[in-house]
């Protein structure tokens, strides 16, 4: 099951899906941080990501706001991404199935990651800068 996961879960995978993002999935993810909230923390394997799930929806709405706007699309899209494979219940491996409905949710989200890494510091530090 992991090995076919691992096959599924790859950077050309992660990097097909983030182009099919447009507008207006980055408005269904936006629309949807109450739903990804709850399920990221009542997940126990997404509850590390918590936070940053915060900062990664307070990007969205400051680049939606147009007040941020130093962030690539492809960032935009990654984020929104992550966000509507968590709130998929029938993604690769399903939701519903106890003790591995969630791995291939945090494997998306922890992908995701190491693509807007840079983008999310940049980010931060602006946030900072604007409340100084």
């Amino acid at each position: 099951m992991f090995g076919n996961l691992k096959k599924k879960i790859d950077e050309d995978y992660f990097k097909t899906e983030v182009t099919k993002i447009d507008d207006n999935d980055v408005s269904i993810a936006m629309d949807s941080q109450d739903k990804v909230d709850d399920k990221i923390n009542n997940s126990g394997l997404l509850q590390k990501y918590s936070e940053l799930a915060k900062l990664m929806y307070g990007m969205l709405k400051d680049y939606r706001r147009g007040v941020y706007s130093k962030v690539p699309w492809f960032t935009i899209a990654t984020v929104a991404f992550s966000f509507l494979y968590i709130l998929n219940p029938l993604d690769i491996i399903p939701d519903f199935i106890p003790g591995l409905g969630y791995i291939d949710d945090m494997a998306i989200f922890t992908f995701g990651l190491r693509f807007i890494e840079s983008d999310l510091h940049n980010y931060l530090d602006w946030k900072i800068e604007e409340e100084a």
